[in-house]
């Protein structure tokens, strides 16, 4: 369970978050959709327990922000859009590596196993930055499995993503689900996550305008700065 309450939050008294409230059940896929600005971001961070709520409180499974955020970021796994920025090791079989280590594992076998669910079995040894950017998407993401969260919470992963790489990241996400993983997924657009998503939060200026099933907001999405879905539009 994912409750938020009241949630305010700012920087050096810029107030980014006002007053958001909601409740996401265990196992549930969450779309996050906003403008560039609207907040959505910073709600990750505050989820994944990077910061400090300034008024209000956040709920991961038994967890309370404020208080217990060295606690949530062990629950959670949060992918930041720019996977350069998350990545660790010189290659990816490093990082991995390094990934196990900050559980106090050396089960590497779990790390060839995800390695293989995502296809990077042929890449473990060639320098990170001749990863397609796909590719370091899904290294960040075997990274974070490692750790066994409760919490995916993923910030615009289909961005720069070509039609191929945001096929397999649909099957991942997808899985996830099937596993009993839940999943707050920020995105500018719905189209990529119909059929993976099963309700939305709006997010504009700092606050939650709409939060419901895509049936009910799919016809509203450019009042909030979001672009429509294509007329017969299907996953």
């Amino acid at each position: 369970m994912i409750r938020v309450r009241d949630l305010s939050f700012g920087y050096s008294g810029d107030e980014v978050l006002k007053q958001i409230s909601f409740e996401a059940a265990r196992g549930r896929c969450v779309g996050l959709l906003g403008a560039n600005g609207s907040g959505k971001s910073t709600l990750l961070g505050l989820l994944g327990g990077l910061f400090s709520p300034v008024s209000g409180s956040i709920c991961i499974q038994d967890l309370q922000s404020p208080g217990q955020e060295p606690a949530i970021r062990r629950q959670t796994g949060l992918l930041l859009q720019e996977a350069e920025l998350q990545i660790l090791g010189a290659t990816a079989r490093e990082d991995l590596d390094l990934s196990l280590r900050t559980r106090g594992c050396r089960d590497k076998g779990k790390a060839l196993e995800l390695a293989g669910r995502f296809g990077l079995l042929e890449v473990l040894d060639q320098p990170v930055q001749h990863l397609s950017g796909g590719q370091k998407r899904k290294l960040c993401l075997a990274a974070v499995l490692l750790k066994k969260p409760d919490v995916l919470l993923f910030d615009e992963p289909f961005s720069g993503l070509d039609y191929p790489s945001s096929q397999e990241l649909r099957a991942i996400l997808q899985e996830n689900r099937k596993q009993g993983i839940s999943q707050i997924i920020a995105a500018h657009d719905l189209e990529p996550l119909l059929g993976i998503v099963e309700t939305c939060l709006i997010l504009q200026q700092g606050r939650l305008v709409s939060a419901g099933e895509i049936a009910d907001i799919r016809e509203r999405l450019s009042e909030f700065g979001i672009r429509p879905i294509g007329r017969g539009f299907e996953p």
